[in-house]
């Protein structure tokens, strides 16, 4: 398990080099698809709460991705403070250039396997997905109580 995260890790930065990005960007446009499939329209806030960044840091990742074509942001009507944050056209077929052969192969893979064996596995990684929160979250808790590190 740990080789695969680290693997993944690694793929990440490659895979952001060659959009052009960096990994926090990728990871924020991950997060901007992921809200775009469910219907969700998001505004920085939710973006740099969801990313765990400060929102003058979401806004260097916004600049960043609206500079590469990825985002564009658009005003909201209700609130003008706020903008929402919404994906180029061409934003999906040039990330799909990319994840498109693993996307693939994990098809061909989960081909070998019966709808039975697949809502498995599906149970399984969203519940080791919870685990690694939960500890995560305990990590963060016990990390906010430790004083400060001096320099």
């Amino acid at each position: 398990m740990d080789r695969m995260i680290a693997t993944a890790q690694f793929g990440q930065q490659d895979i952001a080099r060659r959009l052009g990005l960096n990994v926090t960007d990728l990871t924020c446009l991950g997060f901007l698809i992921e809200a775009a499939a469910a219907g969700e329209s998001l505004v920085a806030g939710d973006l740099a709460e969801r990313a765990r960044l400060t929102t003058g840091a979401v806004t260097g990742v916004l600049n960043r991705l609206e500079k590469a074509g990825y985002i564009r942001r658009r005003p909201s009507p209700d609130d003008r403070r706020k903008v929402h944050v919404v994906m180029e056209e061409t934003a999906q077929e040039r990330i799909l250039e990319v994840y498109g052969p693993f996307y693939q192969r994990l098809g061909a893979l989960f081909a070998d396997y019966s709808p039975d064996e697949i809502a498995v596995l599906a149970d399984w990684f969203a519940r080791a997905r919870a685990l690694l929160q939960d500890s995560l979250d305990d990590i963060r808790r016990e990390l906010t109580d430790l004083p400060p590190v001096k320099r």
